[in-house]
């Protein structure tokens, strides 16, 4: 499996989007990471894509709990090497849904071993729902720790890329957390919160990489998930119309 990335700046963000796509995960809004082209919409003209909450009244602070992806049961550790300088790299990734099923976001921390001394070995990058204010960039932190700033990069017509350099400090505050909050801004300049889950990272991050079969495997149990919520969805509206 070759890759052919790098941290956040050092590329663009379409080598990001075709270095996931070689590394076989798709992002069909909540899924895993990337997907070359986007996914075609639900019938009906209603797509899948990912949205952010509506804001509230009194415009305070919203706090959005996800869960983890159900077809997806634990953080995924996908690993290759970028042919362009040899380095080894893996990301541990998993998706996140709302309380209610609906695909929201998806995280990945990357680990780059054996590239340039001089450049970031470590990443974090997420794909975030439509709807958001890209200016403002999101900031996250793990429990109370100490806020790192990210900025978007790049959006799809199934979401947004954002991305910022990271150290060791950050991973292992990530290991040692129970939640990553994920801070960004609505249409409105309302901050929302997504709070998201971080059981199994540590295990998901230094364990041993998916098998190229297995993640084959798990691709197409997503995919299945996702073609029964569009199903489900189009059953729905057509008995809305009638």
């Amino acid at each position: 499996m070759a890759f052919s990335t790098r941290p956040a700046k050092m590329r663009t963000s379409l080598g990001l989007v075709a270095a996931l796509a070689i590394a076989g995960f798709a992002f069909a809004p909540g899924a895993a990471l990337a997907q070359t082209p986007p996914p075609e919409p639900a019938p009906g003209g209603q797509g899948q894509a990912p949205m952010a909450p509506a804001p509230t009244q009194d415009g305070g602070p919203v706090t959005v709990p996800v869960v983890p992806e159900p077809s997806q049961t634990e953080w995924t550790k996908v690993c290759g090497t970028d042919p362009a300088t040899e380095a080894e790299i893996c990301y541990t990734t998993r998706d996140f849904v709302s309380e209610d099923g609906e695909p929201l976001m998806a995280v990945a921390v990357y680990d780059i071993e054996g590239g340039d001394p001089d450049e970031p070995n470590q990443v974090v990058r997420m794909l975030m729902p439509l709807g958001l204010l890209l200016q403002p960039g999101i900031r996250f932190a793990a429990d109370q720790n100490r806020p790192t700033n990210g900025s978007y990069a790049i959006c799809f017509p199934n979401g947004c890329f954002a991305e910022a350099n990271i150290d060791g400090d950050v991973v292992d505050q990530f290991k040692a957390g129970e939640t990553l909050n994920v801070s960004v801004q609505n249409q409105v300049g309302q901050v929302v919160t997504f709070a998201v889950p971080l059981e199994g990272f540590t295990a998901g991050f230094e364990g041993d990489p998916i098998d190229p079969q297995e993640l084959e495997e798990q691709q197409r149990r997503l995919q299945e998930e996702l073609q029964r919520r569009s199903d489900e969805m189009r059953e729905r509206l057509q008995q809305q119309a009638q």
